[in-house]
This record gives structure tokens, sequence and C-alpha cells, in this order.
């Protein structure tokens, strides 16, 4: 897998030399992008100079996703694409290679898999692509955005540079905020359990410990084996809480809380996470900056923290 990437990398790397010397023909140029997280990104730093179209929004799991007819003529029509990579995308690479040798492709990730000890994965050796969880990881996603828009569109580079500037001002607030609220749960309840392993980066970022019933990605299948083990592990911690995720079936989840429920331990489902995708379009959650703010306020309420119940900018949308 690890293989696969860096050949796709390269293979894009050699293709966009070829286009190097593209630039805007005019303004708004088009930029698509893959998963909203990004398309935030996006918005912020190429301001009124693009317009932005993200093809996997809310609810939707982007390890599953397959690109549809509308996709795939959004992407031929894009000026300047970017994705994730780390594999996240598994199911486009095929396209965006082929897309590649004929307009700038990006992705946010570059560099970052360079970084020795950063980028985590499995035990089969799989990239975990999950790395806007912790938002130190998304700041130099930002950076990757500015300079390759500034490489774009060069008469704009200052522009580029001043809105992921202010952008990063936001980011770096957000992080001190979730590192804040995530510490005050108490020790022995540090336990973050979800649907699947998207959570990997936020864990060793703001010290909690991660279970996934799914692995990294959701095409994996979790065992009944699987299920009993984190039961076992639930009650014997006392977790009071596990999380469903937004893009994610819950089916699993329930079967630890009905698993708990039969050992004598009381679990709650302590809200619903974001993990792959955003929230609702046009809503405060339907942001990066908006997302991270629900999941650490939501994470540390639940586990026995103290987090404002409408998080870091009081947007969040009350809970039922």
């Amino acid at each position: 897998m690890k293989k696969t990437l860096l050949y796709f990398s390269a293979l894009c790397a050699a293709f966009f030399s070829q286009t190097a010397t593209a630039a805007p023909k005019s303004y708004p140029y088009k930029v698509v992008t893959t998963v909203g997280m990004i398309t935030d990104i996006v918005h912020n730093v190429a301001g009124d100079k693009a317009v932005v179209d993200g093809l996997i929004g809310e609810g939707i799991d982007p390890h599953l996703y397959k690109p549809t007819r509308k996709d795939l003529i959004a992407l031929k029509g894009a000026d300047i694409i970017f994705y994730n990579g780390l594999m996240l995308e598994g199911k486009m690479t095929d396209v965006l290679v082929k897309l590649a040798s004929r307009k700038p492709i990006f992705a946010v990730t570059e560099g970052i898999e360079e970084q020795e000890g950063y980028v985590l994965s499995d035990e089969s050796q799989h990239y975990d692509p999950h790395v806007w969880m912790d938002v130190q990881g998304w700041i130099a996603a930002t950076a990757v955005v500015a300079e390759s828009l500034s490489e774009y569109d060069p008469k704009n580079a200052a522009y580029y540079e001043k809105n992921a500037a202010a952008y990063i001002q936001q980011l770096r607030k957000l992080d001190a905020y979730a590192s804040e609220v995530l510490a005050t749960i108490p020790e022995q309840q540090r336990y973050l359990v979800t649907a699947h392993d998207a959570f990997n980066y936020l864990g060793r970022a703001y010290g909690i410990e991660v279970k996934g019933i799914q692995g990294l990605s959701t095409e994996s299948e979790a065992g009944v084996r699987d299920i009993e083990l984190l039961v076992d592990f639930l009650v014997a911690n006392q977790i009071p809480a596990v999380f469903v995720e937004t893009s994610v079936s819950d089916k699993n989840v329930r079967a630890l809380i009905e698993g708990a429920e039969a050992k004598g331990h009381k679990l709650e489902i302590g809200g619903s996470l974001f993990s792959d995708a955003m929230g609702t379009t046009g809503t405060y959650e339907g942001t990066y900056i908006g997302m991270i703010d629900h999941n650490a306020t939501t994470i540390a309420n639940a586990l026995g923290g103290q987090a404002p119940a409408q998080g870091l900018n009081g947007k969040l949308t009350p809970s039922d």
C-alpha cells in the first residue's frame, strides 16, 4: 500500500512537471476537491479567486465512495484538483492518475508522509489517512494548499499567503481549545471507542487512547470476537460512553452497548462524531473548525471532562 502511494505521488509529480506553466485563464477559476475538510481549506485560502466544488459531502464515507458520472465531468472540467492522499480516495486513484497528465493535482498531505514518525499506519502497514483529526496536521495541509495555489497562480501568491495565515491563526486557537478541554477528562476515562479507526491522530495529539471497532478503512469487517474483546475492555475499565459516527453505520456500536449491558455495565452513546465527513453544508459543523470543535466538546463532556456546551466559539448546535 505504501509503495502504491509513493508510486502514485511520483507519477503525479512527473505529470505535473509537464503542466507547470498552467495558470488561470480567467477568474474565478474552478477548483475540485474530494472531501469536505479539504474543500473548507481551499474556500478559506483561495477566497474570491476560485469557485470550489467538493465531491464528497456530509454523511458520505470516502473509503467506499466511487466517483459518479457527475464527479467525472466535474474533475475533467476542473482547472486544479486537491485530494487528501494517503489512500483515502483509493477508488478515485485511477481517475486522478489519468487526469494528472492534463492538469495540476495536489495531495494536501504532500510532504507530511516524509516527516519521520508522523504518519500512522496499522499492522498491515496501511497508511492512516485521517490527518485532519490532529489540527496541527491540518495546519500543515493548509500550508500545502497555499503553496500549491501560489504555484498555480503566482500573481496572487501574496493574497493566498495572507488568507492562509489568517486561517491558520484560527486553527491554532482551535488546537489549543481541543487540547484544553480533552485534558479535563479524568485520566482513567481517556478511552475513545468509535465505529472505525478514524481518531488515532486525535488520540496521539491530545492524549487519549483510541479503539475503533473496524480498522482504518470502513471496508474492513469487525468479527464477533473483536466485539467481545472490546466489550470486555469497556466493562473492565468502566468506560461510560462510546461514540457513533455520522458517516458510518452504528450497528457495531449498538452491539457493544448490548454486550456491555449483558455483563451488567450501562454504556451510553456519548454522541455522534464527525469522522470522514463534516456536518451539513451551511452550518457551523459543516466547517472544519466546527467539526473539530463539535468532536472535542462532545468527547470531553461524554467522558467526564468539562467543555462549554456551545464549544469554542459558542456556535455549536445544541444537542437534543
